[in-house]
């Protein structure tokens, strides 16, 4: 799935968030800040977190 910039920030905050709290890291990494681990999860598509997006009205009769 492609995101916008603003789900991305978003889901590396919240998984940044995560990691600072004591989630365990999905990845192998040597970097300890949880950023720059968030972002490199995000890029290998390991993060756990979903994006629930609304469909406007005129989208859905398009499909």
């Amino acid at each position: 799935m492609k995101y916008t910039r603003y789900e991305r920030a978003r889901i590396i905050g919240a998984r940044a968030l995560q990691i600072s709290m004591g989630a365990p890291v999905l990845i192998e990494v040597d970097k300890k800040e949880p950023i720059e681990i968030a972002y490199m999860e995000l890029e290998k598509g390991v993060i756990p977190i979903t994006v629930k997006r609304t469909v406007l009205e005129k989208q859905r009769k398009s499909e």
